[in-house]
């Protein structure tokens, strides 16, 4: 919804997208301020309209954006400096869930939790949360105290195209007993079976860029494996690939919390079918084996 970096994008399927997720039952949205620098939060409030109350929004901080310089900043002035344009542009005098982007490696996370437990206590945001941290963030959040400073979720990159968080999300989960939320969970959409090793990207698609490993070299080859032995799976339940994929992150990470980006409604319906089913423990173990990090 930040309409940058992914290609053709009307806003008028984004907007339709988001009352497909509403109609179809789902109320949670996760967004960035960076996110299009901030069109993605104007797109969401433009989308939900009347229909804020109903949903929970899940918004981050921590990343700035200046004079074309990108740096990471979660110091107490740049949080509230930040939590006030989010809530300008989402519409909005309250956020359900406010997450750390990324660590900016300065600022301690007990300034960081005073700082939100402030703003909590003020009613500007309602519960907080963390992204992109791993198993070396343990020491300090454990300092904070048994639940971990009050962070109530953590989000993380996981897919059956990149397992290689999923010891640190297994740790993490159990260690604080907080929520995991999967992010790149169609791993960029090759998940979704609508690509071959034919595919190209044009230079507006972040896709085109070798750091997106999922669609390049020997990764792309196993990925596309990946959905050779999706799509047996996707037939026998009657589900597209992208539930089959979003169903093993469910059946596999217990308790987890899977986000998935959407340009379309009908991406949106697809998505939605991998709920109120299972895969099948032979299923699970062919796509864990198939997908294994360094197979």
């Amino acid at each position: 919804m930040g309409q940058y970096g992914w290609g053709q994008v009307e806003e008028k399927n984004l907007l339709e997208a988001v009352s497909a997720a509403i109609d179809n039952g789902i109320n949670f949205f996760d967004t960035a301020d960076t996110y299009g620098l901030g069109t993605s939060e104007q797109t969401l409030a433009k989308a939900l309209g009347s229909r804020r109350g109903d949903v929970i929004i899940a918004d981050k901080f921590g990343v700035r954006v200046e004079q074309g310089h990108t740096f990471y900043d979660n110091s107490p002035e740049w949080i509230e400096h930040a939590l006030e344009g989010s809530l300008k542009r989402l519409n909005t005098d309250y956020i359900d869930l406010y997450q750390i982007h990324y660590r900016d490696g300065k600022t301690p996370l007990a300034e960081v939790v005073d700082k939100l437990e402030e703003l909590r206590r003020k009613g500007y945001i309602r519960y907080y949360g963390l992204s992109n941290i791993h198993a070396d963030d343990l020491e300090e959040l454990r300092e904070l105290g048994a639940d971990g400073g009050g962070f109530v979720s953590f989000q993380d990159e996981y897919s059956l195209a990149c397992r290689k968080n999923e010891a640190d999300i297994r740790r993490i989960q159990q260690t604080l007993n907080i929520t995991p939320f999967t992010w790149g969970s169609l791993g960029q959409g090759i998940l979704t079976g609508k690509y071959d090793r034919n595919s190209t990207f044009g230079a507006d698609d972040r896709r085109s860029r070798d750091v997106y490993v999922n669609f390049h070299g020997a990764k792309l080859e196993q990925n596309l494996q990946i959905v050779d032995a999706m799509r047996p799976i996707a037939e026998r339940h009657n589900k597209p690939l992208s539930a089959a994929a979003i169903r093993f992150i469910m059946d596999y990470i217990s308790g987890s919390v899977v986000l998935c980006g959407a340009k379309n409604p009908g991406q949106i319906e697809g998505n939605v079918t991998s709920v109120g089913w299972h895969l099948e423990q032979d299923e699970i173990d062919l796509l864990e084996s198939v997908s294994r990090e360094g197979k």
